[in-house]
């Protein structure tokens, strides 16, 4: 197997990794929040900032590293239209992937809070945190669709 191809595996996993990561985080905290059962939300906040870290951290920073030495190896140069909106777009994702890990952990420790309380409810300051959450996820699932697109429109 030739090193471009290696890395090619590389990237898509990577992008199939972040993608699939955030849906799947995205999903299983709208099910615990949409019961309100404040045990239920900790347990789940708890696992989604631990996938944060393992699996989408680790998929952010491959991204780039994959992508450029893919770009090089191909001889694309990088102000071709395609590679600079998909670095765009990975910017955008970043910008809002970034915020979004902080107001996890937030909800997190708001979350494991009222629950050693014995709180039948999440404070005000949780939902307000949520709803930053959920705004700031739908220009990072937009723009990583949008990267697949790229990436498959990609000039042979």
């Amino acid at each position: 197997m030739s090193l471009y191809l290696a890395l090619k595996f590389l990237h898509v996993i990577g992008a199939a990794i972040l993608l699939g990561t955030g849906v799947g985080i995205a999903f299983f905290l709208y099910m615990a929040d949409r019961y309100g059962d404040p045990p239920a939300i900790a347990a789940t906040l708890r696992i989604v900032v631990i996938a944060d870290y393992f699996f989408t951290a680790t998929a952010a920073i491959a991204q780039p590293v994959t992508g450029l030495l893919l770009a090089e190896l191909g001889r694309y140069p990088l102000s071709q239209t395609w590679l600079m909106a998909s670095i765009v777009l990975y910017l955008v994702v970043g910008a809002c992937w970034l915020p979004v890990v902080v107001l996890q952990i937030k909800m997190r420790d708001l979350a494991i809070a009222a629950v050693a309380a014995k709180q039948q409810t999440l404070p005000p300051r949780y939902h307000q945190l949520r709803r930053a959450w959920f705004w700031l996820g739908w220009p990072a699932f937009i723009s990583l669709l949008a990267i697949f697109w790229l990436m498959l429109a990609t000039p042979t």
